[in-house]
């Protein structure tokens, strides 16, 4: 079993309190608000290794869990979790996963045209099933229809997302060199 060293655990919980004030600033355009929060899960992932970007992920999903009010809207509580957005918060760990682990194989690439491609479409794949967890939890929760799902889970949402992946794509990369020149990562 690895360690998990202090700077680890330390940007983890950094990361977590970055997601906690930035995720309850949302717009709400339906059912489901715009938020800044897979942006910074996004960076997470480039910043952190997979299983710290995991942790930090859960710590923020257990602080509002508890009630913190660290969810879109500054809501809080296991109700939030459990109805028909909660499968979006949930889904962010499985974002973080998929993302995580291309990111971090991203960076045994030679070539960093290929790195930055690997790790998008790992961010990709990490939305999709984001989305896919998510639309399901929403058609479950709110009794929807597929196509009214779609239309309120996911289509606001596809141009929002891609900007978030490109900008995480190149400021992450940034940060991360940043950080292993520091002799930090």
């Amino acid at each position: 079993m690895k360690k998990t060293t202090i700077y680890e655990l330390s940007a983890a919980a950094v990361m977590a309190a970055i997601l906690c004030v930035v995720a309850p600033m949302s717009l709400p355009i339906g059912p489901i608000p715009i938020s800044l929060a897979t942006l910074i899960l996004y960076l997470s992932v480039h910043v952190l290794k997979t299983r710290s970007a995991l942790i930090s992920c859960a710590v923020y999903l257990a602080l509002g869990a508890f009630g913190l009010p660290v969810f879109s809207g500054y809501a809080g509580g296991i109700a939030k979790l459990a109805g028909p957005t909660g499968g979006f918060l949930i889904g962010y760990l499985f974002l973080v996963l998929v993302s995580g682990i291309f990111v971090e194989r991203s960076m045994r690439l030679e070539k960093p045209a290929l790195r930055i491609v690997f790790s998008v479409v790992g961010m990709l794949l990490g939305t999709a099933l984001l989305y896919a967890f998510g639309t399901v939890w929403f058609m479950i929760q709110a009794k929807a229809a597929l196509s009214y799902a779609l239309s309120v889970c996911v289509v606001p949402f596809l141009p929002g997302d891609l900007a978030k992946i490109a900008l995480a794509a190149v400021i992450g990369r940034l940060i991360r060199s940043r950080l292993t020149k520091a002799g930090l990562i």
